[in-house]
Formats: structure tokens, sequence, C-alpha cells
């Protein structure tokens, strides 16, 4: 309210939205530590995740926790997978692996179902719904306050990490979200420019180049996951 005039202030929404977008950074998660979100925060982060969209209403994904009492389970579970793996994995290489489940105080898995609900409605449009959700997820952490990751690995794929969740037939393990308060950071690397990624439909037939972008081999900037 403005004290001056009585009316509602007004809120510049794509500023504080743009805002949000360029503080999100990816923090990988041996640098995120004490304070985690508190029970009210991960709330409304993991109620982010509502308002993505999502074609038929299947809700084809969902947040697991990963409480601290079930780290060590955790740890397990990717020190069999790497075993699985390489049988000749040495002991500081388990160790490694099962470090990781301990890091970052929030630590959530994104599991996407794939046949669940409408048949029409493909795995590639789920997995488009989830990763809505999930950046609805990292844009509120960042807007109160946390840093976020994303990882994923070949342990997402294991027997003993799906048995760990209880993940049935035609579900899938996309990836973590580790949240916590950023202990030190990294200099953020550069983002693509929009002409690196948007560009028009020529106009001069079938087959014609598309305007507007460079159409060769892109620079990889991305953030490792």
């Amino acid at each position: 309210m403005d004290p001056q005039t009585g009316q509602a202030a007004s809120v510049d929404l794509p500023g504080l939205l743009s805002a949000v977008l360029q503080a999100r950074q990816t923090v990988l998660p041996r640098r995120l530590g004490d304070p985690g979100p508190d029970a009210g925060q991960l709330q409304a982060i993991v109620g982010a995740a509502s308002h993505a969209p999502d074609h038929g209403q299947l809700l084809p994904w969902r947040f697991v926790l990963v409480p601290q009492d079930g780290r060590e389970r955790l740890a397990d579970a990717f020190a069999t997978a790497l075993r699985e793996r390489d049988p000749a994995a040495t002991p500081e290489q388990l160790a490694q692996a099962q470090e990781k489940a301990h890091r970052a105080p929030v630590l959530l898995l994104v599991v996407v179902n794939g046949v669940s609900g409408d048949p029409e409605i493909d795995l590639h449009e789920r997995l488009v719904s989830a990763g809505c959700a999930v950046q609805n997820v990292l844009l509120m952490a960042t807007a109160l306050g946390f840093g976020s990751a994303l990882t994923s690995g070949k342990a997402l794929k294991s027997a003993s990490l799906r048995s760990l969740f209880g993940l049935v037939e035609g579900e899938h393990a996309l990836c973590f979200v580790s949240l916590g308060t950023v202990l030190s950071r990294k200099p953020a690397k550069p983002r693509p420019g929009i002409d690196d990624y948007f560009c028009t439909l020529a106009s001069q037939g079938n087959g014609a180049p598309l305007a507007g972008a460079s159409r060769s081999q892109p620079e990889n900037r991305g953030e490792p996951p």
C-alpha cells in the first residue's frame, strides 16, 4: 500500500521474474550447506511445481524427499549400483559414490511416470511437464535465497536405486534436486544469447532454411547437471 495515495503499490512482475531468472545458478551439492529450507519453505518450493503445464492433468511426475535418516540407504544403493557397473571398483571409488548421498541439506528425487493415464500423451510430453515443474522448484528456491543443483548419473537406472524408491514399470528416476545455503560458488557461466536458440521459419517454400539464427553447432555452454 502506498502511504501517500492509499492505493495498492504496483508490482513490477516482469522485473521481479527477470531478477529471479538471472539469479538462478547451478551450485554443486558439495557447495550447499546448512541451513536448508525449513518445512514451510520446502512446502513453498515444492508447491511451485504444481503450476507447471500438464497436458491431460496426468500429474506424470512426483518429488521424493530423501530425509537425513534415509541418506545411508541411498549411499548403499549408490555403492551397489557402482559395483554392478564395475565389479573392480576400489574401496575409494565406492566411498566416493556413497559420499554423494550425504551432500546438501535437502535432497529430492524427481520421478516421471511414462505410462499412467492417457496413452496418447507420450513420454516426451511428460518429460516436458516434469522439466517445467523442476524449473519452478529451482526458481522458487532461488527466490527464497537458497542455492540449488540438478544431478543425474548412471545410478538412476540401477536396480538398487529403483528398488529403494519403489519404482514400478514405466517409472523413470529423472534427476536429483539438491537445495541448501550457498557456501561458495564458481563464477556464473555465460548464458546463450537469443540468437543462439531463436529463429523464424522462412517463407520461401518447403525445405527452406530457418532465418534469424545460426544453423551451426552451438557452443557448449551448459552447466553440469
